[in-house]
């Protein structure tokens, strides 16, 4: 990763993803995660204090390792375990079904093989376990679907490889969890990147 993936773009999304409004839809988001955890695109800890109580170990994946620096205030004030295992989300140093939950915020719109991670998801996450989601992408609008799909180019160029026009409960249905809650809505924002994907999917 150059310079400015691994040290500029963790800092934005510090600051653009880690304020109080986004918070609410983490809190919300995080809801049905409980027990032992896989978190891909772990970035800051911004999800920390927003897990529920029945959270009891995270192990966190993420590329960027100023995100641990990023972290350290929020992982020593956290009542859960933070364990670092891994730097990609398609390649997760765990054994099979060894998590109750998996939880990808805001990450599987920039995983550069999101099909992969999503195998490796729900190969840690044990039968009956859950992967827990939010994410912003491809809109059901169809006007702003094609702005999104014109705009994407550049989005993937300037933000790390974050796209706008991921359907992930597509994506998510065709790694073969199957889906239990969803929600689609707008934020505030521009359109393009503003339409967000909130659920929880079951490993059969």
């Amino acid at each position: 990763m150059g310079f400015y993936e691994n040290q500029v773009l963790p800092r934005a999304i510090d600051l653009m993803l880690g304020n109080k409004e986004m918070g609410k839809l983490r809190r919300r988001a995080l809801e049905g995660a409980t027990g032992s955890v896989v978190e891909i695109g772990f970035g800051s800890g911004t999800n920390l204090p927003y897990y529920p109580d029945g959270v009891k170990q995270v192990y966190a994946v993420d590329p960027a390792l100023v995100g641990r620096k990023l972290a350290a205030k929020r992982v020593a004030a956290s009542p859960i375990a933070v364990d670092y295992v891994g730097l990609d989300g398609a390649s997760i140093p765990l054994d099979d079904a060894s998590v109750d939950t998996a939880v990808s915020t805001w990450t599987l719109c920039t995983v550069p093989d999101v099909d992969a991670a999503l195998r490796e998801l729900r190969r840690v996450v044990r039968p009956g376990g859950t992967l827990v989601f939010l994410e912003h992408g491809l809109a059901d609008d169809a006007k702003i679907a094609h702005r999104q799909h014109r705009w994407n180019p550049i989005q993937k160029r300037f933000a790390g490889g974050c796209n706008v026009d991921r359907d992930h409960e597509a994506l998510i249905a065709a790694a073969g969890f199957d889906i239990a809650q969803l929600s689609k809505f707008w934020i505030s924002g521009p359109k393009v990147m503003s339409y967000m994907y909130a659920g929880a999917a079951i490993n059969p």
